[in-house]
């Protein structure tokens, strides 16, 4: 397994997803999944997606600018840690942010978002 090229073609689907249609990221998710966005927790595909959608703005273009990974456990896991910038509609300034994802392998060879931690990050 190449965790770089899965690392990156998770998180161009992740936020080209995120952009155009954020309830459809339910099925990076499951029950046990976990999301922590600025300090609050929320557990659960359905409760993340719900977070997720009730988020105060409508339009927003992800910039990615580094993208780092490890591989995690004998499980095959992988930690993928994110920076870049955040641009809402409307908005002139974007916000720099961090977010780090744990992915987990599927029985069916596919991966899941276990953990999401997201952060902007203020100067």
């Amino acid at each position: 397994m190449d965790q770089d090229a899965v690392a990156k073609a998770f998180v161009d689907h992740y936020y080209q997803t995120f952009d155009s249609n954020r309830a459809a990221l339910g099925g990076l998710y499951q029950d046990g999944s976990m999301l922590t966005f600025e300090g609050a927790k929320t557990q659960g595909a359905a409760a993340i997606v719900a977070k997720l959608t009730s988020l105060p703005f409508q339009q927003c273009a992800h910039a990615i600018s580094t993208i780092d990974c490890q591989l995690s456990g004998p499980t095959g896991g992988i930690l993928v840690f994110v920076s870049g910038s955040l641009q809402l509609g409307g908005e002139q300034h974007s916000l720099k942010f961090s977010q780090m994802f744990h992915l987990m392998p599927t029985p069916q060879g596919n991966f899941y978002v276990l953990n999401d931690i997201f952060r902007l990050n203020y100067a």
